[in-house]
């Protein structure tokens, strides 16, 4: 059997949930569906995600789409990108919960690891921070700490993989188990040099090569997922952040966008050139337009769209996320309150695990208002304080943004960010621009596209945001913005 649609499908593997999306040949969505699933808090700073709540959700959006479409010509895969699972490739099944991102529990390990001095050479060899955020830390804690993970280890079945490997391997039945270098670079045992994994870092953390997924190209030959009969053709898979960066046709050296997701992501695309930060900003890989890698600077906050969902379901006060907006500009001000959402510690550019979450400057003239605008004040800072880090690193002015994401469809919000960054904020009249890069990538890997610039998907309309700030009152609110941070620092 043959492919009953010529429609491209994107699976958006998020943090909370599975988006799956039908791309036309102009790259336009034409079919959607979406599936939020479990979190699971096994103790304070631990968070994790179960393997078969995943694919069981991303079964069911895809056969969603593929209802309303027919079955797709190619697929494309973007995921979020340092939660791993291990699994047992003779059976294909997870042998245990995957250690999410945002998850704490390898923050000691990481200091013991800087201490001993081993951050130069993290950073030389993979351009990251010794941080529990990245994945080798988690496959070390699970190598020592799992009995199922250790006992699959000697029978040498175990893989430890990204959730991209993941759906690759359960839609393929297990025929491939394959990741990206994007991916692949935020493990902390990749070489983004030499494309390859690392020995010394693979040796640092105790393990072998053979756990780990091959590495394919973004726009590569990932295998035939089974759909209906039909064995349809996996042709690109990239990181979330990467997928946005190339769905907002960042492609060429200089380019930037900010993803406001679960957390918030801003990525510059500095080409074949290598740029080192000292701001506390990492090197990764993402891809060009032919689908070829790449370097980038990334900043990275983990506390973005996670916010809202923080005021809506653990302090209660917005019922739904749409409400932050009008609830936010009910009042003229936050009145002096600062939240610092440290709630999985804080990234760029601190990287500080031991940070803790806080609401500071409360009066009894405090009302739930004033937090939630202190909510959308602190997504904004925390953005533009990655802005400024990228400006001291690249050495460019930044003078415009383009943005993506849930969050980015907050008015009150993207205005925020366009006064606090100083930057023309431009938002796309399309926010699924991470679905839309992984649906760009696969067209690229099975031969549909040659110039992307033709697509007419990615020359959607722009909504602008223009800076009202002067430099004098930006800079007042960002200092007491650094100050509040440094409330919350566990480390000077």
């Amino acid at each position: 059997m043959t492919a009953t649609s010529a429609t491209i499908l994107a699976i958006d593997a998020g943090t909370t949930g599975i988006h799956a999306l039908a791309f036309d040949e102009q790259l336009c969505p034409v079919a959607e569906a979406y599936e939020e699933f479990p979190q699971h808090f096994p103790f304070p700073g631990g968070v994790e995600h179960d393997a078969s709540e995943i694919l069981a959700a991303v079964d069911r959006v895809v056969e969603q789409v593929i209802a309303a479409v027919g079955t797709p010509a190619t697929i494309g895969i973007t995921n979020q990108r340092e939660t791993v699972f291990p699994i047992d490739v003779e059976t294909g099944a997870a042998l245990s919960r995957g250690i999410v991102w945002q998850d704490r529990r390898t923050a000691g390990r990481c200091e013991e690891l800087r201490e001993a001095g081993h951050e130069e050479l993290v950073r030389q060899r993979t351009g990251l921070v010794l941080d529990p955020y990245f994945s080798a830390t988690k496959m070390e804690w699970m190598l020592r700490e799992d009995v199922a993970v250790q006992a699959a280890a000697r029978k040498r079945s175990l893989r430890f993989v990204t959730v991209d490997a993941l759906i690759v391997s359960h839609l393929t039945g297990g025929a491939r188990v394959a990741t990206d270098p994007t991916n692949a670079s935020r493990t902390m045992l990749f070489d983004i040099e030499r494309r390859d994994y690392c020995d010394e870092m693979l040796d640092l953390f105790g393990l072998d090569r053979s756990m780990l997924a091959e590495v394919e190209s973004s726009a590569g030959d990932f295998g035939y997922a089974q759909i209906h009969g039909v064995e349809v053709p996996i042709r690109g898979v990239l990181g979330d952040q990467q997928a946005a960066l190339f769905g907002q046709g960042c492609w060429d050296a200089g380019a930037a966008k900010v993803t406001y997701g679960t957390g918030c992501f801003l990525l510059l695309n500095t080409g074949q050139r290598r740029a080192h930060s000292s701001a506390g900003l990492l090197t990764t890989l993402c891809a060009d337009g032919t689908g070829a890698p790449c370097f980038a600077l990334e900043g990275s906050a983990f506390a973005g769209g996670s916010v809202v969902q923080w005021l809506r379901d653990g302090l209660g006060v917005i019922k739904e996320a749409s409400e932050s907006s009008s609830v936010a500009t009910s009042v003229d001000d936050t009145g002096g309150v600062f939240l610092v959402p440290a709630f999985a510690g804080l990234g760029a550019p601190h990287w500080d695990p031991g940070a803790r979450a806080a609401i500071l400057g409360m009066t009894r003239g405090t009302t739930s208002a004033h937090i939630v605008r202190a909510g959308l004040d602190a997504i904004a800072f925390q953005c533009a304080d990655l802005v400024n880090a990228l400006r001291s690193d690249s050495e460019l002015p930044l003078e415009r943004l383009l943005v993506d994401g849930g969050a980015a469809a907050n008015d009150f919000l993207m205005q925020r960010q366009a006064d606090l960054a100083g930057a023309l904020i431009e938002r796309s009249s399309e926010l699924q621009t991470t679905a839309r890069g992984a649906a760009a990538i696969a067209g690229i890997g099975a031969g549909r596209f040659t110039d992307l610039t033709e697509a007419e998907g990615l020359r959607r309309g722009q909504e602008i945001f223009t800076a009202s700030l002067d430099a004098e009152q930006r800079g007042s609110e960002m200092r007491a913005w650094s100050a509040a941070v440094g409330r919350v620092l566990s480390r000077p």
